[in-house]
C-alpha cells in the first residue's frame, strides 16, 4: 500500500549556514528497511526540486532505525541571508513527511495515524 512518510516515521531537523540537516526515524524497526530502500539521497533531493541546489548525503544509523540527510544549498544562501523564510530546517523536515512509500499491507499495524 502507498502511504505518506508521516505514517511510518518522524523527523528532526536543524540548519547551519546554507545546509539543512534532517533525520528520519522509523516508528518501528519493521518499517526501517522500506524507508532505507526507498528514501535514497537522490529521491530525497528530487522531492525538494528547486529548493535543494547542492549535494545531499545520506547517513544510515541502523541501530536506531534512522537516517540523517545533509542537504547542501538548501537555505537560499543561509538562514540570515535568505528572503525565503519558509526554507528553514523545520519547514524542510515537514516537507519530507509527504514523501510516498510503498509498505506491505502486513505492516499496517506498525503505521501511525491511518484511518
Amino acid at each position: 500500500m502507498k502511504v505518506l512518510l508521516q505514517h511510518a516515521a518522524h523527523c528532526r531537523s536543524g540548519d547551519k549556514g546554507n545546509t539543512s540537516n534532517i533525520s528520519v526515524i522509523a516508528y518501528a524497526p519493521e518499517l526501517y528497511p522500506y524507508l532505507k530502500e526507498q528514501l535514497t539521497a537522490e529521491r530525497f533531493k528530487a522531492h525538494y526540486a528547486g529548493v535543494v541546489t547542492g549535494k545531499v548525503t545520506r547517513y544510515e544509523v541502523d541501530g536506531l532505525q534512522a537516517m540523517n540527510f545533509v542537504a547542501e544549498g538548501a537555505l537560499g544562501g543561509g538562514v540570515s541571508r535568505s528572503l525565503c523564510l519558509d526554507n528553514y530546517g523545520k519547514s524542510l523536515s515537514a516537507r519530507v513527511l509527504s514523501f510516498e512509500l510503498e509498505i506491505p499491507d502486513s505492516l499496517r499495524s506498525q503505521l501511525r495515524g491511518l484511518a
